[in-house]
């Protein structure tokens, strides 16, 4: 079975894992089978006592999580948004096509809109004024706070 670490005391040398099928497991550190001791949050691999819920033989799984997503680059993320945020091009890398293609049909929207009733201009003023605003946040972000909030989180604005 497979699941997340959701927390370790070093002091009483206890843990829980929040397993893939939705239950807890409690486990005992001496059933940690890795030199560096158990993080919250790390992905594991682990067999269920017979007849309890209690985890024994854990390992760290070499690959990723069921549905999430790599990491991503803050940086990479912050100058999409300075430079292309109003094709929504830093919200499709993030992985929220939604809000990108939002950003992208506010877009193309404000072309006309500019030429018939001059609010395009508004438009894009807008849109750029939020995507300048998010690419300062994505840069100036610790790199851990981002992945936690934008990339595992899946905070799609500010």
């Amino acid at each position: 079975m497979k699941g997340r670490v959701l927390s370790y005391s070093v002091q009483e040398n206890v843990g829980l894992i929040s397993g893939d099928d939705g239950n807890r497991y409690t486990f005992e550190g001496r059933q940690w089978q890795e030199q560096a001791l158990p993080v919250q949050g790390s992905y594991v691999d682990f067999q269920v006592a017979q007849g309890a819920d209690q985890a024994v033989s854990i390992y760290l799984a070499r690959e990723s999580a069921p549905g999430s997503v790599g990491e991503k680059s803050k940086v990479v993320a912050g100058v999409l948004s300075i430079l292309f945020g109003v094709l929504g091009v830093h919200k499709f890398y993030l992985g929220y096509s939604g809000q990108g293609a939002l950003l992208l049909v506010l877009f193309i929207l404000g072309i006309p809109l500019m030429f018939l009733f001059g609010i395009g201009v508004i438009v894009w003023l807008v849109v750029g004024i939020i995507t300048l605003v998010e690419g300062i946040i994505y840069l100036t972000k610790p790199d851990a706070e981002f992945q936690e909030t934008y990339v595992k989180g899946r905070k799609p604005w500010f």
